[in-house]
């Protein structure tokens, strides 16, 4: 019979109050163990949550939550906050079609206060939740818990600034692990790292304080002054610490992430500031589980793995990744162009761009998690007369919509916008699904937008887009395409043109990205059904070939069908086309209905909202009959 674990004894955070220091550390063993184990076959964020867990533990040990609150930034930390909240019999169905999410989620536990997935978010809800208790006169404590990486991004600096000038009683947890997915860059990295090696602060204020307390009643009185003079001494001794204490905010020195006595005994003290205050806690990522300490960039978002090896499971598709036929295809560009430039933020691997990096480091800039500035950095390179292409997912990119139109768009910049992870993405969930970018780029004068429906296609999408001028976005899904044979020589598509793939006289499908394989799908059963369907791929988001769609309209019906939310997308877009042409051939749009898609295997939600080849054949069917 296997041993009783502590975990299973834990129904709600109230139950790590009676248990000792001791108690704790086995528990985090525990935690670890739970999260490997079913990462191990569900995929997730593995190494983020194994270097957070005593944090998690130290928090939930001291706070009183729900009625405490926790916000987590990006969120993909909080795993073992998921297994101490009442969560652990559900913990096996963890990213999995209709089990818990891998992030916070208000709708699932009381316990999630925000529904955490993009990152440098947490301090400004956690001070809008602080400054909401005060006007409620209540008396909870409201606690952000940010990674190191998060916090170089402008939102988290914006708040920062903003907590320094209220002055209420907040308490930041910045999980410091040195690593964000790609390697952090910038100047706060280099402040973090010196406190990280330094224990200058430490050992001088120690010092300083002990001196003071023993020169006699004077100098005692001198340490009551208040704030202003501790930072003063402070600033006089270590310049290098004062970055936060500058804003306003009392910064600890650099504790031990992983030392659950150290951590609670810091938070008991800090937990009765009566201001604003940053507990700087040095962790490891991956700690715990050797894999992932030594790989923390592949375990940061991964698949199932083996346990025992930590070798990640290839998946049975043998057709490359679209993200990896991106990553050859800007190599070979910039090796025929040398004003191309890439530009990701905080991305490097994720996007591709790792093998541009290693190629042509001093033309590649990653930027940190800052999509605003990636994206106005691009718009002066060029304007300097570079090339720049930016790598972001959609669901990130939709951060930099200003920017995209004022610094590119409206100055007619010459930029490529490689939209990576458009539609949706699966296990991540809502937060992380690409639904928006089609209604968001189509708005945008002087835009021109591809959906390549294959590897093949992605490649003569690039390159086309770095031969035009003005702003250009291509969107390609994650995972993998097509497996169909690459271009020895990439070919220059003539812009607002679409590709013909199947001919049908009864109905017209004009499907964008790799929707076109569903197209195709339901056609074959539709011609079951004696229904002949002409697909076409319409390749380009904008401009639309209108000739296709005038050519679709002489069809018993036309049908539009795309990965993204139909109000405001390309479907609606063809329906103006029709308008236009004064066509009375009835119409029937497809795609992502007005609602948050949740999590699961793309295709079962595919399946699920009717967008795999029996649900559009369905559709199409029933349209024909009324």
């Amino acid at each position: 019979m296997a041993e009783k674990r502590i975990l299973d004894a834990i129904t709600s955070p109230d139950d790590l109050k009676a248990l000792t220091d001791g108690d704790l550390r086995i528990l985090c063993n525990e935690i670890r163990e739970e999260i490997v184990s079913v990462t191990s076959r569900n995929g997730g964020h593995v190494a983020s949550s194994l270097g957070a867990v005593e944090i998690i533990v130290a928090l939930h040990s001291l706070l009183n939550c729900p009625h405490d609150r926790i916000v987590f930034d990006v969120g993909h930390q909080a795993y073992a906050h998921k297994l101490l909240t009442g969560r652990l019999k559900q913990f096996d169905t963890l990213r999995q079609k209709g089990g818990i999410s891998g992030f916070p989620k208000p709708s699932e536990s009381p316990y999630d206060v925000h529904p955490s997935g993009h990152a440098s978010d947490s301090l400004s809800v956690a001070l809008g939740l602080a400054k909401a208790r005060d006007l409620r006169g209540s008396d909870e404590h409201i606690v952000a818990v940010i990674g190191d990486a998060s916090l170089a991004g402008g939102m988290a600096f914006e708040a920062l600034n903003h907590i320094g000038q209220e002055q209420t009683k907040i308490v930041i947890v910045l999980n410091d692990n040195g690593m964000s997915i790609s390697r952090p860059v910038g100047g706060l990295v280099k402040h973090l790292g010196f406190l990280r090696t330094s224990t200058q602060y430490r050992r001088t204020r120690d010092a300083l304080q002990e001196r003071m307390e023993e020169s006699g009643i004077i100098t005692r009185g001198l340490l009551n002054v208040g704030r202003n003079m501790k930072e003063s001494i402070k600033q006089f001794v270590i310049r290098h610490s004062m970055m936060f204490e500058h804003l306003g905010i009392t910064c600890t020195a650099p504790i031990d992430g992983h030392d659950i006595r150290e951590l609670r005994e810091t938070l008991e003290v800090v937990l009765k500031a009566d201001g604003p205050v940053l507990v700087h806690v040095v962790t490891k990522k991956g700690i715990g589980y050797p894999p992932a300490q030594q790989n923390p960039e592949l375990f940061h978002g991964v698949g199932p793995f083996d346990i025992k090896t930590g070798h990640v499971y290839p998946s049975s598709n043998t057709a490359p990744k679209f993200m990896n036929v991106f990553r050859d295809a800007i190599v070979d560009e910039a090796a025929h162009d040398p004003s191309i430039v890439a530009i990701t933020a905080a991305m490097k691997d994720g996007t591709g761009l790792a093998r541009f990096a290693d190629t042509y480091p001093d033309r590649f800039y990653d930027v940190g998690i800052s999509e605003e500035h990636a994206l106005g950095f691009a718009a002066g390179l060029a304007s300097g007369g570079m090339k720049p292409v930016v790598a972001i997912y959609s669901t990130f990119m939709q951060r930099a919509i200003d920017q995209i139109i004022v610094d590119n768009a409206l100055a007619r910049c010459n930029i490529v916008l490689c939209i990576d992870r458009a539609g949706l993405v699966g296990d991540d969930g809502p937060t992380h699904n690409g639904m928006f970018d089609m209604v968001y780029l189509r708005m945008i004068p002087e835009m021109r937008i591809l959906a390549p429906s294959n590897e093949a296609e992605l490649v003569n999408a690039l390159h086309t887009a770095l031969k035009l001028d003005g702003p250009v976005a291509l969107r390609y899904p994650r995972g993998a395409a097509a497996g169909v044979a690459l271009p020895d020589h990439p070919t220059e598509l003539e812009p607002g043109v679409s590709r013909l793939v199947r001919k049908g006289d009864d109905i017209a499908i004009l499907a964008f990205g790799r929707m076109v394989a569903q197209a195709l799908d339901a056609a074959e059963i539709l011609e079951q059904r004696g229904i002949h369907a002409r697909v076409v791929d319409m390749r380009w988001v904008k401009p639309l070939d209108e000739h296709a769609i005038k050519q679709a309209a002489q069809t018993k019906l036309v049908v539009t069908l795309e990965e993204g939310v139909i109000s405001g997308g390309a479907g609606e877009g063809v329906l103006d086309v029709l308008s236009h042409q004064a066509s009375s051939t009835p119409s029937l749009v497809l795609g992502l209905p007005d609602a948050f898609i949740p999590q699961g295997k793309v295709e079962d939600l595919f399946a699920d909202l009717g967008l795999d080849g029996k649900g559009i054949a369905a559709s199409i069917s029933e349209a024909l009959q009324r």
